[in-house]
């Protein structure tokens, strides 16, 4: 078969099974897996040469790595160093250990357990990071745990296949006897990566500034290609993961003002070639030895999960002090990874396995990745809700204000802190409520005291609060239906209160509207106001005229929101009301031009 009817077949079925699976909230990556299994060796064999197109296809990891270290600066790796070498040294480890001696207890001797036990250890950064790149989860604590632990595994591979020799039939002594000495080896480590790191600011960033000025698109997309592969290729002639180095290269890069570019650029080769992987990783299951051994393979796929999920959740609990981000962490990365596949096969190579085994693991490896977008979705819509219900129902309320202030804010998001930093700037007492949990310990660990776990819609709470002592009420929450009942409830008992709310929409604020606010405000519409403004001083209008354009349309736009809606349904003089608004401001501008044609 053709390299273009391959391809043929590998785009249908992405086309196929990704938007199905994605439709069915089973995410992407199960629905590349799917597809693999279903057009591979084992499903309907239109492809079979599974080796090849996995070597091909792991270049995706590589510029995943790439794509991730541009977005951190340097000396955000450096403050990761912690859960980089401590949490992932010593999820290694303890995984390892107890998976090799789980082996032995199953009956291997020890050379076998211990390599099956190192290489189970080691989880899939390309199912990880997609899995929380779809999720928006990688810079949550368990996603920053996460990408630590992934980072320290690379580092771990040019040790643990340094160890395959040893481990041969016979010894240190048949390992390889023309290989190089240790320290060589080290050397040789030592020097590549420094000429990664010098490479970078002396020679990478001058070659891109030299190939930027011919202003060719297709040419700097070439050369951003030629660095990530060159890298990857140069680091893993000494033994290290390509992966790593090409992650390296990106760090070094993130300052550099091609970052952005350079993104652009390789997000869509990333995007085809990570998808070829996971198809790569289905066609790989041996879907002939789960059918003879449906019961065992299954047995296995667990306990791998199970034991590393056990590890990595005591683990978490104890470096992010919270049940939560131990159990999110075990889920996300308690499967085997794609190096899986290289180290099994070389220690076949080296007769430290046999072959049966091998094969076993490997498709035990496979299942583990195609079970964890499934782990992952039940945890995200059963887990993980009734631990945040159970956490919230076990802490009370602390509303306990000590000060009669002025100034009460419901909300701490966005537009809350802003309120709240100025506030305290200006030395305005105020209090401040919110619902989430987590919202308000993070706060706190950052100096906010003035906050409150509390439902500002209960009137028991806002009587603590001291509302009939306060001023103003701010009502910056998110929700508009529980935006709606904090007014209701302190229109009703506190009627002294000036309220000045946050309305998301139009619907929104015609709802705050029947209640009587006053002061309601459009979150998006100032910040329209404000950009507009930019626009029209970049368009050489002077501040004076841009301002006062701003102003007209505001106050006709706020004229036209009180007009609308006393006819909110109906359509029909809705939209004679739009009409007659936009010929108003048109004539507004045309009167104040005239007029300064005439004063000029």
């Amino acid at each position: 078969m053709s390299w273009l009817q391959q391809a043929l077949i590998f785009l249908a079925a992405t086309v196929v099974s990704v938007p199905l699976f994605k439709r069915l909230g089973l995410g992407s990556v199960l629905g590349y897996l799917a597809a693999g299994a279903v057009i591979g060796p084992w499903g309907l064999r239109l492809i079979g040469e599974v080796e090849a197109v996995m070597h091909i296809s792991e270049f995706g990891v590589v510029l995943l790595l790439f794509l991730i270290g541009l977005e951190l600066q340097p000396s955000r790796l450096w403050e990761l160093r912690r859960g980089v070498f401590g949490l992932g040294g010593a999820q290694v480890l303890l995984s390892a250990l107890l998976l090799g001696a789980v082996g032995m207890a199953l009956g291997l001797s020890w050379r076998p357990a211990l390599v099956a036990g190192l290489g189970l250890s080691l989880s899939s950064t390309a199912f990880a990071l997609q899995l929380l790149a779809e999720k928006n989860e990688l810079t949550q604590d368990h996603g920053r745990a996460a990408f630590g632990i992934l980072l320290f595994q690379d580092l771990a591979v040019i040790p643990i296949l340094a160890l395959l020799p040893f481990l041969a039939d016979g010894g240190a002594g048949a390992a390889a006897p023309s290989s190089a000495p240790g320290w060589v080896v080290g050397l040789k480590v030592v020097g590549v990566l420094a000429a990664v790191v010098l490479g970078a600011p002396f020679v990478v960033r001058p070659l891109f500034k030299i190939v930027a000025n011919t202003h060719s698109q297709e040419l700097f997309t070439a050369t951003a290609l030629l660095v990530v592969l060159g890298t990857a290729v140069g680091v893993s002639q000494v033994g290290l993961s390509p992966a790593l180095g090409a992650f390296l290269a990106g760090v070094l890069l993130a300052n550099s003002e091609f970052k952005h570019e350079l993104e652009a650029d390789i997000e869509p080769f990333k995007g085809l070639l990570l998808g070829l992987f996971f198809l790569s990783v289905g066609m790989s299951v041996n879907l002939g030895l789960i059918a003879a051994r449906p019961l065992g393979v299954a047995a296995l796929v667990l306990l791998l999960v199970l034991l590393k999920g056990v590890v990595l959740y005591g683990l978490g609990r104890w470096s992010l002090r919270s049940k939560e981000s131990g159990l999110d962490l075990a889920v996300v990365i308690s499967q085997g990874g794609e190096f899986a596949f290289v180290l099994f096969s070389l220690a076949v190579a080296q007769r430290v396995m046999d072959r049966a085994l091998a094969d076993l693991l490997v498709v035990v490896v496979s299942l583990s990745m195609g079970v964890t977008p499934l782990l992952y979705l039940v945890h995200e819509r059963l887990v993980r809700p009734r631990l945040r219900a159970r956490r919230q129902q076990k802490r009370d309320f602390d509303v306990a204000a000590t000060e009669d202030n002025p100034v009460i804010i419901a909300g701490m998001g966005r537009v809350g802190q802003v309120v709240a930093r100025v506030l305290a700037a200006k030395r305005i007492g105020f209090t401040a409520m919110d619902i989430n949990s987590e919202h308000i310990d993070f706060l706190r660990r950052f100096g906010t005291t003035k906050v409150f776990y509390g439902d500002a819609a209960r009137l028991d709470l806002l009587r603590a609060a001291r509302a009939d002592k306060a001023k103003v009420l701010v009502v910056a929450v998110d929700d508009a239906q529980a935006s709606v009942h904090i007014v209701q409830t302190a229109k009703q008992h506190f009627p002294q209160l000036t309220i000045i709310a946050r309305a998301r929409n139009r619907q929104h604020a015609y709802a705050l509207l029947d209640l009587g606010v006053v002061h309601v405000m459009r979150e998006t519409f100032a910040a329209s106001l404000e950009m507009t403004q930019e626009v029209l001083e970049e368009l050489t209008m002077g501040y004076s005229e841009a301002r006062e354009s701003i102003e007209r349309f505001r106050e006709l736009d706020e004229a036209m929101l009180l007009r609308a809606y006393r006819h909110q349904g109906d359509e029909k003089k809705l939209a004679e009301i739009s009409q007659r608004g936009r010929q108003e401001l048109e004539q507004l501008f045309a009167a104040d031009e005239a007029e300064r044609r005439k004063s000029s």
